[in-house]
C-alpha cells in the first residue's frame, strides 16, 4: 500500500485526497488530523534525503508518496494520480507545498 501524507488545507492535497481516498492502493494519512500524523511525517522528513531538496526550496514535501518499497516521491504521475489544475499553491512564495 502506498502511504500518503497529506493535509485538509492544502490545494494540492485536496486533488490527491479526492484520487487517492476512492482506491485502495493508497492510505491517506491526514497530518494536520492528529499529532501522532504529524509526528510521523517530520520524522521521514527529518531524517530523508529526499526531502533535502524540497526542504531547500521553503515547502513543506506534501503531497509525498512512500511507496511499497520505502522509496519516497512527490511525482502524482509516478503513482498513476492526475494534478487537475494549478490551483492556488500553499507554501508563501506560491511555488508549491
Amino acid at each position: 500500500m502506498i502511504k500518503v501524507f497529506v493535509m485538509q488545507t492544502c490545494p494540492d492535497c485536496a486533488q490527491v485526497k479526492a484520487q487517492a481516498g476512492q482506491d485502495g492502493r493508497f492510505e491517506v494519512i491526514d497530518i494536520g488530523e492528529h499529532v501522532r500524523h504529524l509526528k510521523q511525517f517530520l520524522a521521514l522528513r527529518d531524517h530523508n534525503p529526499a526531502f533535502d531538496e524540497v526542504k531547500a526550496r521553503g515547502q513543506v514535501g506534501i503531497p509525498c508518496f512512500v511507496l511499497e518499497d520505502g522509496r519516497i516521491t512527490f511525482d502524482w504521475e509516478e503513482v498513476n494520480l492526475t494534478l487537475m489544475d494549478e490551483g492556488a499553491s500553499c507554501s508563501l512564495d506560491g511555488k508549491g507545498c
